[in-house]
């Protein structure tokens, strides 16, 4: 089955492309196309032809732009983009199979609006996928995740209720600086004010959010996704060192963010960090990277490693 883009396939991608990327040349949108660029002034022709008012200007700083304020018509999924949006969502939301969900009345509401045959198909899929959710994964209440992200993008100081992991309720008057997800979960990177130090909240725990009249700017060189998988390798209850038998350059590409901070020592290298899961840190973590080490701390890892040590030596020892 061929797999070429339809005519009105690319049409539809024309408007998109003008309609974010104004000024965009003939040439431009052609490579963007994957047509010549005499085709993409056919298609320029025939989006004018259906109404659409695409306008030209000259000079090098012209380009093909759609007119402001124009109603465009309504946004088509080709089939692969429809089951490929479903499939996000269930992976993601695995609740959305059931139509009482919140996300899966959304979701009932886009696969409504589908072409027939594509929303067939999409239909189809939502109705006999089952989705296992992640153990690991937390979903945030849609209305606090979207407070936040007004607030991020609005660069404005927001004030959170936020419930710990025992359960007690706090305040803090943080600037939100990114929404970030990682490995199935939700997290606010902010400044906290009351701690004068950058913290990293779970969002499925923000109770309440609250914008006030101030403003912040966040950092210049500012790396959301860094940073949080930073924070999330420090703070933790257990103490972590680990030397390693190798130089900084081999081990680097092994070791996650979170799993703390790598330096250079004599004859190899130094994993110095923290974790609230000496088990997991042992045998899910550690035990992947290829090169000989040794655990110098903290008690509770050394312990676990010698569990995961205990556990495969038995695993292989010859019956007596």
């Amino acid at each position: 089955m061929s797999t070429d883009p339809s005519p009105t396939a690319r049409a539809l991608r024309a408007i998109e492309i003008l309609q974010t990327r104004a000024g965009t040349t003939a040439e431009e949108l052609g490579e963007r196309l994957g047509v010549t660029e005499r085709a993409a002034r056919r298609y320029v022709g025939i989006l004018r032809e259906a109404g659409i008012p695409v306008e030209s200007a000259r000079g090098p700083h012209g380009g093909y732009r759609i007119r402001r304020g124009t109603r465009l018509p309504p946004i088509v999924f080709t089939q692969a983009e429809a089951l490929g949006l479903v499939m996000a969502v269930l992976n993601g939301q695995p609740a959305a199979t059931d139509a009482e969900d919140l996300v899966g009345v959304a979701l009932g509401k886009v696969i409504q609006a589908l072409p027939e045959g594509v929303g067939r198909q999409a239909a189809a899929l939502r109705e006999h996928a089952t989705a296992a959710p992640d153990r690991q994964s937390a979903h945030p209440d849609p209305a606090v995740t979207s407070a936040l992200v007004a607030a991020s993008a609005a660069r404005r100081r927001v004030r959170i209720t936020y419930r710990g992991e025992g359960g007690r309720e706090s305040e803090a008057e943080v600037d939100p600086w990114a929404v970030v997800v990682r490995h199935g979960r939700w997290y606010l990177l902010c400044h906290s004010h009351r701690a004068d130090a950058v913290r990293t909240y779970r969002v499925d725990r923000v109770r309440a959010v609250r914008q006030t009249a101030h403003g912040f700017e966040p950092p210049e060189d500012l790396d959301p996704v860094a940073a949080v998988a930073e924070k999330l390798g420090t703070g933790w209850p257990y103490p972590t060192r680990v030397v390693f038998d190798a130089p900084c350059a081999e081990v680097a590409p092994w070791i996650r963010p979170p799993m703390g901070r790598l330096e250079p020592v004599a004859a190899g290298c130094v994993l110095v960090g923290s974790t609230n899961n000496p088990a997991m840190y042992a045998q899910e973590w550690l035990a992947t990277v290829p090169f000989p080490f040794r655990v110098e701390g903290g008690p509770q890892l050394r312990a676990a490693v010698a569990e995961v040590a205990a556990r495969f030596t038995a695993a292989v020892a010859d019956a007596t």
